[in-house]
């Protein structure tokens, strides 16, 4: 699990293709490898990797074809910057939200206007994830955890402070950037246990007015 709070970028350096799926080299000078060892999770841009070996500034990491179907992974290229997070430990704080690295889908950058010095920023989203938008609730942008200010049928809109646009991938976004999406967990959720009618199981007794009196939605 992660929190959507980047504790540093970093570079591709290598990008080697094995019977069909891939391994990456990630260039990772500037974030704390003293703690990582094999196994180990680490987000990348979003999606949750395995450290499969590693060195005081990199590791590499294996990409299956489910992830590289489901992630700008697919397209990346040698040299381009990447959104970095280690695993949540319990004693961290939970600076942004319960972020899982399982990416479900791509979006793609349709409009940046600056709003004093902040950004504001448009992403067009596969329709299937729209529903899990709703305004202000949390989203996750190639691994960082924020805040949806409006919802369209189609887009949503962020605002980007001033740290998060200089301090993860915000700053090298341009209109027709694509970026890994995930929604947030708690609306999968919800809409497993409320709208989910094909099971032959009994239904659950857990209702939207359920979860509202009891102070969940």
């Amino acid at each position: 699990m992660f929190t959507g709070i980047i504790e540093s970028l970093g570079h591709l350096s290598a990008i080697g293709h094995k019977g069909g799926d891939c391994q990456l080299r990630i260039d990772a000078k500037q974030l704390d490898m003293s703690d990582v060892k094999l196994g180990d999770s680490i987000a990348v841009n979003g999606v949750c990797l395995t450290v499969t070996s590693y060195t005081d500034t990199g590791f590499s990491a294996d990409v299956s074809n489910e992830t590289l179907a489901l992630s700008t992974l697919k397209t990346a290229v040698v040299g381009q910057p990447v959104n970095l997070e280690k695993a949540l430990q319990l004693s961290s704080r939970l600076g942004g939200h319960m972020v899982s690295g399982h990416v479900d889908g791509i979006g793609t950058v349709r409009k940046i206007q600056s709003d004093g010095r902040a950004y504001r920023i448009q992403i067009e989203a596969p329709t299937e994830l729209v529903r899990y938008m709703p305004k202000k609730g949390s989203i996750t942008v190639d691994g960082t955890s924020l805040t949806i200010n409006d919802i369209h049928e189609q887009f949503f809109e962020l605002t980007i402070v001033p740290h998060t646009w200089q301090e993860t991938l915000f700053v090298h976004y341009r209109e027709g950037t694509h970026v890994n999406l995930e929604v947030d967990l708690v609306a999968r959720y919800l809409e497993k246990l409320l709208g989910d009618t094909s099971s032959s199981e009994p239904k659950s007794k857990i209702t939207s007015h359920f979860l509202a009196d009891n102070g969940f939605y």
